[in-house]
């Protein structure tokens, strides 16, 4: 009776066991099939609660990958990391585990650790250019960060709520009036999402006031159901909105469809669907081109490039059926995620991809149509991206302003953002100094002319400054001139700078009272060949030329003392007189020109900047062979000899003109 009794008990025990094991098969069973019904919500409980109870290693190891993707689905990168990490250590078969963890790590803007786990991909799997294309992206967007544009991003406190707040849209041509789409506690129907665990989207509106301050959203009561509606786009005359409507059902992935509704007063039509492709499949996120012709939309139709694709349609008049879906093509479209199409009235178009390279997630781009019917593709880059989602823009249509959706609070919940580009300001701000003895020159005119024709000059102030406005992109040489000094220029550009800025300059002009010395004109020792280091200091003297076509100049060469007289008189003739062949070889006319020399018969009289750089002479002192004799070092001698062996040119008329 005891076996029996024992026999009877191991029985139960068993089928207890058993039951058991049914009972958690039937929950993986579940959650896999709330997974794949878009259900994350539902499905990352049901896989927890599973893990919990199931000692299998690879079982367990497949569901924390799972419940990884459940987070990676509902952008919670934060949960999704834990649990890739959790994948990757217990060491999941299939390496896209750890592609998975580099890329939550680039979500969460971990760009280094990414690097080294995309590495670590790359090793596994060395032909998938995911790890490649995942590390580049990393580095351009510790560049971009390092580098941000010019946009100003700011939270719209007074439009977010603790819920998603997504795809704002203009509804009025003067910007004050948005309508978006929200998961905020006042929308309607009873439901949770599944696959965001919060209310289904409703549209709402909100006003701004005279003071520039939003008003508390209310919700678009005749257009919101209890299913989900949202991402709304208007015609250009504001009187017409598109928006998407989403039927949801539990375990079941059904589509989403473009809805139609005309504004009469302050109230909507009945909204009428746009017919465009099967209800079961997903068309959605409409935009609509400036003339009304054109709309771009989402969807996950055959013939695209996977994922999602940007499809359009177009038609011939207001009230024509639309044509046919057409792709917008690979320069577009990747085997990733493009959605969330805007076309700016200009033709731009802006949307969201996870595929182009992007700082992580869902990246904002704009693109161009090419001359060959094409798209250029840009990044728009930080702070408009960041390491989170960022989709949903919508920009006005004169200005670099608008708003765009984002995650990058790291709460998982969508946020609408503003952004502005700010005018950038650009001056020139400048002093123009004597070259020799480095005093402002009041009363000096300066010219500007800019590359978009701009033509201004002013005269400098008492302490020789002066200051003008410049303009964006750009190019731009400024000219000073004052009666008794040789004119001069500088030159400065605005093309490519995203940031204000004051730039700072100094003209030099040197007065045309004393010979002015050419620096770093070289000859070998006893020989008068221009050296090929000269050459930078004689192109200057040809632009100062060309800038004064009214001047003439006699070039002077002068030796020190240590050879013959005559032997230095001709030395430097000669010297003087290649300078001038060399700067008729560029262009200056001869009868502007000619060449003297001085051999050692004009010893050099310090001025003050010299007697600054060498504090074993002073001002005034004339450095001919008597004095350069009495210095203490042969150090100090050579000094004084190199002194006297210059190069200058003396302006002699300044009223010049050719033939």
């Amino acid at each position: 009776m005891g076996k029996c009794k024992f026999l009877l008990l191991l029985f139960l025990a068993v089928m207890l066991c058993f039951s058991n094991l049914l009972a958690q098969k039937r929950k993986v069973e579940k959650a896999d099939e709330a997974f794949y019904a878009g259900e994350y919500f539902d499905a990352v409980d049901l896989y927890k609660d599973a893990y919990s109870r199931i000692h299998d290693r690879t079982e367990r190891t497949r569901i924390a990958f799972q419940i990884g993707e459940c987070y990676y689905k509902m952008n919670e990168s934060k949960y999704a990391k834990t649990w890739f990490k959790k994948a990757v250590t217990k060491e999941y078969h299939n390496p896209v585990a750890i592609l998975r963890y580099a890329e939550v790590l680039k979500m969460e803007g971990k760009y280094e650790d990414a690097i080294n786990e995309y590495n670590h991909y790359k090793q596994l799997v060395p032909d998938d250019f995911h790890a490649s294309d995942g590390i580049l992206s990393c580095e351009l967007a510790l560049q971009w960060i390092d580098n941000p544009t010019g946009y100003k991003v700011e939270g719209m406190k007074y439009i977010n709520s603790r819920n998603s707040d997504f795809s704002p849209a203009f509804a009025r041509d003067d910007y004050r009036i948005i309508i978006f789409t929200s998961a905020r506690d006042e929308s309607s129907g009873n439901d949770i999402h599944g696959g965001t665990g919060q209310n289904f989207t409703d549209l709402y509106e909100t006003k701004m006031d005279r003071k520039g301050k939003w008003s508390t959203p209310v919700p678009i009561e005749e257009l919101n159901t209890e299913y989900e509606e949202g991402t709304p786009a208007f015609t250009s005359d504001y009187n017409t909105m598109y928006f998407t409507r989403c039927v949801v059902s539990k375990r079941k992935k059904l589509g989403c469809t473009i809805f139609k509704t005309v504004r009469t007063g302050s109230s909507w039509s009945n909204p009428e669907p746009v017919k465009i492709a099967d209800d079961s499949l997903i068309v959605a996120h409409p935009s609509v081109s400036d003339d009304g012709m054109t709309m771009y939309f989402v969807s996950d139709m055959p013939d695209g490039f996977g994922g999602k694709d940007l499809w359009m349609v177009t038609r011939t008049a207001e009230g024509a059926d639309w044509s046919n879906p057409e792709n917008l093509g690979e320069d577009i479209n990747t085997e990733g995620d493009e959605m969330f199409p805007f076309i700016h009235p200009d033709g731009t178009l802006y949307f969201s991809s996870d595929y182009h390279l992007g700082m992580g997630g869902l990246d904002i781009f704009q693109a161009t149509r090419t001359i060959d019917g094409g798209w250029k593709v840009g990044n728009m880059k930080y702070p408009v991206n960041s390491s989170a989602d960022d989709f949903g823009i919508v920009i006005e249509r004169d200005s670099e302003k608008g708003f765009f959706s984002s995650t990058r609070r790291g709460r998982g919940n969508d946020e609408i953002y503003s952004f502005i580009l700010p005018p950038l300001k650009f001056n020139l701000i400048g002093v123009v100094r004597d070259e020799e003895s480095e005093e402002p020159l009041a009363k000096a005119t300066v010219k500007l002319i800019g590359s978009d024709g701009m033509n201004i000059e002013t005269e400098t102030v008492e302490d020789g400054s002066f200051k003008f406005m410049l303009k964006s992109n750009t190019d731009y040489i400024f000219i000073g001139s004052k009666r008794g000094y040789l004119n001069n220029k500088g030159r400065e550009t605005t093309k490519g700078q995203n940031e204000s800025k004051d730039f700072q300059t100094t003209i030099l002009l040197s007065s045309i009272d004393n010979p002015i010395e050419i620096p770093n004109i070289f000859y070998d020792f006893a020989k008068w060949d221009l050296r090929p280091e000269s050459m930078v200091s004689l192109d200057k003297l040809v632009e100062t030329l060309l800038d004064n076509p009214n001047v003439t100049i006699e070039l002077i060469s002068h030796t020190d003392s240590r050879d013959t007289e005559e032997f230095n008189q001709d030395l430097s003739q000669k010297r003087a007189q290649s300078v001038v062949d060399y700067l008729i070889e560029k262009g200056i006319v001869p009868d502007r020109l000619s060449a003297k020399g001085y051999g050692e018969s004009r010893p050099k009289v310090i001025d003050a900047k010299l007697a600054k750089d060498h504090t074993f002479i002073k001002e005034g002192d004339i450095l001919d062979e008597a004095y350069i004799n009495k210095l203490t070092t042969s150090q100090q001698k050579e000094i004084t000899h190199q002194i006297n062996r210059r190069t200058e040119f003396q302006v002699l008329r300044t009223d010049y003109e050719s033939d």
